[in-house]
């Protein structure tokens, strides 16, 4: 069968987005000729690479293997151009980061953006997991550099400290709570919460602690923007959990209290995690070292 990078990076995208049209978006396609490559693709191999259903697509057997190989291609092609451009006018290149909604609202986007001035030929492509996606991302070579929480099984990656990274309870100035100090997450599950897109990282760690404690969390609103988050918890709307920075950043000017939660899963560091730093390609390696310059 016939196969050329293009081939390869839109079937790569497609299983990143969990569907065609994702898949197609990422890759300035069409959704009519995305999907036709992808026929083309299974004709030529007689086999099914995805399966297609009402949520979206997942990859068969074959398609799995394929992914697998086109993981290692593209990484190739990185690690080609990264070496060549060297001899050209800069470092030209294409990174692939994955990081929780704390790293992504308040620890890089200055990080980040210094980066991209400083490195004008070099683009980014950062989109937010939870940490153990972020973790099973890196392992698989779904992207080159993880930044996640150090609760999550970082097992077999290369872990580097980046960031402390507190949650905490935030809550209007006249709540019945907003005299106190800290308290346990389990004592305030029946408040009227303020959270997160529900497809967002902090999200789905809250849930799965509320679920620990046999609760489900009431949502009046969810948003993702951490500002709105905190402005609309100061206007009285609800409580929220967001991280120390946020709530720092936010508090005079949304009035908000701030409580420390005496949960142990609320007390984190923000990781830089790569499976092999040597075997980046060079856009990469250069961000990496980047991150961990801005550690503290």
């Amino acid at each position: 069968m016939r196969l050329d990078l293009t081939d390869l990076q839109l079937f790569l995208h497609i299983c990143e987005a969990g569907s065609i049209t994702g898949g197609a978006q990422r890759s300035h396609m069409t959704l009519a000729s995305a999907s036709e490559r992808i026929r083309d693709l299974e004709a030529a191999l007689g086999e099914p690479l995805l399966i297609r259903n009402r949520r979206g697509v997942t990859e068969t057997p074959a398609g799995r293997t394929l992914a697998h190989h086109a993981r290692l291609v593209t990484q190739q092609m990185e690690h080609l151009k990264g070496e060549l451009n060297q001899y050209g006018n800069g470092v030209r290149g294409h990174v692939r980061l994955r990081a929780n909604a704390a790293a992504i609202s308040e620890h890089l986007p200055e990080v980040l953006a210094d980066f991209l001035v400083a490195h004008p030929l070099v683009s980014l492509d950062v989109h937010e997991h939870t940490s153990a996606d972020i973790a099973h991302g890196v392992r698989t070579g779904m992207c080159d550099i993880g930044v996640a929480s150090d609760a999550a099984d970082l097992q077999g990656l290369i872990v580097m400290p980046f960031r402390a990274d507190q949650l905490l309870l935030i809550l209007p100035k006249d709540h019945p709570l907003a005299d106190g100090r800290s308290v346990a997450f389990a004592d305030v599950l029946d408040e009227p919460f303020i959270g997160q897109a529900e497809q967002g990282a902090m999200a789905a760690l809250l849930t799965h602690h509320a679920r620990l404690a046999g609760k489900t969390l009431a949502y009046r609103v969810r948003l993702d923007s951490m500002d709105a988050i905190c402005r609309m918890v100061g206007r009285g709307a609800g409580v929220a959990v967001v991280p120390e920075a946020a709530a720092r950043r936010m508090g005079r000017a949304a009035g908000i209290r701030r409580l420390r939660l005496t949960d142990a899963w609320t007390r984190r560091q923000v990781v830089v995690c790569v499976r092999a730093p040597d075997q980046l390609p060079l856009p990469a390696r250069q961000l990496l070292d980047h991150l961990l310059a801005q550690a503290g």
